[in-house]
């Protein structure tokens, strides 16, 4: 994204009309390199984001409800302590670098001052750093003595500029009417490697606008020409980028404040579907590979003990045929009459035969505990197993925060995975069941296990309840309110409970009955029914575009 010194002579343009005599009411500081001022203009209430991080830096608008940490880290209280209600003055930009300064009145009950907060935007080197009188009264990231930094930023240094770069500021323009008669080769990449404080797609941009003539007047009345038409560019649904000037292909925006808000909004929302996807699939995975291996030694234990009813017959065997052995035999072949073969067996040569026939026996009674133990752990065994993967079928078919959210509830009631060390304030709100509506029918589906036992048990008894067969789904209800409901109706919610289930596609079969017939069986897993007189219909699973228009209807 082009966060350059060109794009943020423009922001910092937009900032100070809309910000400049409001005042800070309060300061957030919901991540690491985070930090979010809420301001009071006189007429309406903002919420400004800071950003530091190295690839979504930016200062820019925002409506997102950012969950805050209990305790707010040093930098946050330190500007709580020193911004708490200051008056903004001015927000502008230092020079054509890539940083903005806020100018603030700051009072007090017995002092007031101005202090200048200034938000340096350069990748993974952003920073915010509280200055009074030139002097640094804190930073979000700060260096120390011992490291050999070329510039320090920590409590009590004076605040210096960032090193200028071996680039000309296109503010000079002699300077750079100078450098513009060197140009050649690809203009773009001439300019971006010549003049200071432009992105490599403003470098193209400037460019790709250039018709002939004097090229240094081209590229200082771009830069600091007040046009603007901002844009974000998409592809495949996803935010690309965004621009100070009009692209084609991309969508426009009214100003660059709300591009970059839409921008940042989009691309954090699928961060943070990505990373919480990622996290409850590893989750799930490991829980799945844990009953796997567990499985996997029960069976082998099975297998081990499988032969029981062979040293049964053994000991019996030799018990009926006492009087033909003697001690210190090592085998012998006798007379099976359970099936009329000949059985050879072997013999401990120390014992006599009656100690040899109840060696056979205890062996047999150990074989048969173990087997009558091993029976009710396979079958809890199976049971976690079948729960671990109907939690992959669900997140593999999320395709929304809330879908994941409700998983993480889920999978840590189940304590399948750890709740994150720092509590939030928020409080969480129950997410609600999807929703669809088709032909004035409410179609309800669940988004997790809990759900769908919630489902079944806030249903009428002649509700339709669907569930994909052969595989792990969702719970999908129709509300019937003592109506028939039409074929149509039944197969949209069948391709619901296709879509959202652990099928790859094709026609799959789906089972619906009146949910009078679905019943839960005690002290069974969460989503687990059993369900009778069903019929089952065909259905290709109902398409993404589909579902984002119907859904939460």
């Amino acid at each position: 994204m082009p966060q350059d010194a060109f794009t943020l002579r423009i922001n910092a343009l937009e900032l100070n009309a809309a910000l400049k005599g409001g005042r800070i009411n309060r300061v957030n500081q919901p991540s690491r390199e985070e930090l979010s001022f809420i301001i009071y203009t006189g007429t309406r209430t903002l919420k400004l984001v800071l950003n530091t991080n190295a690839s979504n830096s930016g200062v820019y608008f925002t409506d997102d409800e950012r969950e805050n940490p209990l305790v707010a880290p040093n930098f946050c209280m330190l500007l709580r302590k020193h911004l708490q209600n200051a008056e903004i003055l001015e927000i502008s930009t230092i020079g054509f670098e890539r940083i903005l300064c806020f100018r603030l009145h700051c009072t007090s009950d017995f002092s007031a001052c101005e202090r200048v907060l200034y938000a340096e935007i350069m990748g993974k080197y952003s920073n915010l750093i509280l200055t009074e009188n030139g002097v640094i009264l804190g930073a979000l990231k700060t260096t120390s003595l011992d490291e050999n930094c070329k510039r320090t930023v920590f409590t009590g240094a004076k605040y210096m500029l960032p090193a200028p770069q071996d680039k000309v500021n296109p503010s000079d323009f002699s300077a750079l009417q100078t450098v513009c008669k060197e140009a050649q080769g690809d203009w773009g990449h001439f300019l971006f490697t010549h003049v200071s404080g432009l992105a490599p797609s403003t470098a193209e941009m400037i460019a790709a606008t250039y018709c002939g003539g004097d090229l240094a007047r081209h590229v200082y009345d771009f830069i600091f020409s007040d046009e603007c038409a901002p844009c974000v560019l998409t592809r495949a649904g996803e935010p690309v980028d965004f621009f100070a000037r009009r692209v084609e292909g991309a969508t426009p925006f009214p100003t660059l404040s709300a591009a970059q808000t839409f921008f940042y909004t989009e691309k954090r929302a699928k961060q943070q579907f990505a990373q919480l996807k990622r996290r409850l699939e590893t989750a799930a995975t490991a829980a799945r590979k844990k009953h796997e291996k567990r499985l996997a030694q029960i069976l082998e234990r099975k297998i081990a003990a499988s032969d029981s009813e062979e040293n049964r017959i053994k000991g019996e065997l030799i018990t009926a045929n006492l009087y033909r052995l003697e001690k210190g035999m090592n085998s012998c072949v006798l007379d099976n009459y359970y099936d009329g073969s000949q059985t050879k067996i072997v013999l401990d040569s120390m014992l006599s035969p009656t100690q040899n026939a109840q060696q056979y026996y205890k062996k047999y009674r150990k074989q048969k505990r173990t087997l009558e133990a091993l029976a009710p752990q396979e079958q809890e065994v199976r049971a976690e197993l079948d729960y671990a993967e109907s939690l992959l079928a669900a997140i593999f078919a999320a395709d929304s925060i809330d879908d994941l959210r409700s998983l993480e509830e889920e999978m840590l009631g189940a304590e399948l995975m750890r709740q994150p060390q720092e509590k939030m304030r928020k409080k969480k709100t129950e997410i609600p069941f999807r929703t669809f509506e088709k032909d004035g029918f409410r179609i309800f589906a669940g988004r997790n296990n809990l759900q769908n036992d919630r489902l079944v048990k806030s249903g009428a008894p002649d509700d339709l309840w669907l569930h994909a067969q052969k595989y792990h789904s969702c719970h999908v209800l129709i509300k019937t309110d003592n109506q028939k409901v039409p074929d149509a109706v039944l197969e949209f919610a069948a391709s619901v409970c296709a879509r959202y289930s652990s099928s790859k596609g094709g026609r799959i079969p789906v089972d619906y009955c009146k949910l009078k017939y679905v019943k839960k069986p005690p002290k069974s897993k969460a989503g687990f029914v059993v369900y009778t007189d069903y019929q089952t219909i065909l259905v290709e699973p109902l398409e993404d575009s589909t579902v984002s228009a119907d859904k939460n209807a």
